[in-house]
């Protein structure tokens, strides 16, 4: 015996063997693209089919029982790299699955597709099915592999739409269209809302007296966006609340002209306006809010508006 050739062990016109009247249904199913399991006397269904139940030794029944095509994984091992004698040529899984109608589980190959390691949805538990070959033969290769089970799909869409704002909103986009910011004012507690409401939130009474505000003000809070967004100048950029002088409630609004890291809580900023010849009766119509040259307002000036 030497260890520096290769060995092989061969059964010249392949290797014979008789299957049975269990395993050889099993195989003509296969074969005709159909799943079967076998019944044992105790009521479970095997997959694949076995001439004698695991659990006691005992002849299995002649009640042969349509199973799948789809079932559930139970678990998995993943291929990273497949080996010649592999039935997929990229990495895959081995699942042990367990078709619907049956109590016991099938090993065989999970294709999951294109991944270089195991997609996230991979897991125990998942939904997949049989692809079968188009030429069978009777054996387990019949069936070509599993597949995950669609459960969703991707579909472009789009959804048009035109907001109808109350008389409230209305007259406050109608005073942007006009370079002017415009609040009402409670008769309960005073406080200036803007955008105007039509009623004030802490009291809940209807207001009507308008205030026109300031374009000034001084920024309670913001955040840091990493994220694009076609209104705003550049990433990152800061969304923030912008208290406006004289009123009650903050706005949300982008603060620019100033690197996002520069950005403070009680900074002072100005409403800076698009060119007349582009406004519309629409909150766009500021760009956005810039840093003016005046000391922060201190935090206990704006801490009961954050």
């Amino acid at each position: 015996m030497r260890s520096d050739v290769n060995h092989v062990l061969e059964f010249p016109g392949g290797y014979t063997r008789s299957v049975g009247p269990v395993i050889g249904r099993f195989l003509s199913e296969l074969r005709d693209g159909r799943l079967v399991g076998v019944r044992t006397a105790g009521g479970r269904v095997l997959v694949p089919p076995a001439e004698y139940d695991p659990d006691t030794g005992e002849d299995v029944t002649d009640e042969f029982v349509p199973v799948g095509p789809a079932g559930t994984v139970t678990t998995w091992s993943w291929v990273a790299d497949p080996r010649p004698t592999h039935p997929l040529d990229r990495p895959f899984a081995w699942a042990l699955i367990r078709l619907d109608g049956a109590d016991t589980a099938l090993l065989h190959v999970l294709d999951v597709g294109d991944h270089a390691e195991p997609p996230r949805f991979l897991k125990t538990g998942m939904r997949v099915r049989a692809k079968f070959r188009d030429d069978r033969v009777g054996g387990i290769r019949d069936i070509e592999c599993f597949r995950p089970e669609v459960t969703s799909i991707t579909d472009p869409s789009r959804l048009e739409y035109r907001l109808q704002g109350g008389r409230a909103l209305d007259r406050f986009l109608s005073g942007i269209a006009e370079g002017r910011i415009i609040g009402h004012r409670c008769d309960v507690c005073g406080q200036v809302i803007v955008p105007m409401k039509g009623l004030c939130p802490r009291d809940g009474v209807p207001t009507s007296e308008e205030v026109e505000l300031p374009h000034t003000g001084t920024v309670t809070t913001f955040a840091v966006n990493n994220l694009p967004d076609p209104r705003a100048p550049e990433v990152p950029f800061v969304s923030a609340y912008v208290l406006l002088d004289g009123a009650g409630l903050t706005m949300l609004a982008l603060v620019a002209g100033l690197p996002a890291d520069q950005v403070r809580m009680g900074m002072r900023v100005r409403a800076a306006w698009r060119p007349r010849e582009e406004w519309t009766k629409s909150m766009s119509n500021i760009k956005w809010f810039e840093p003016i040259d005046e000391p922060d307002v201190p935090f206990d000036e704006i801490k009961d508006y954050l």
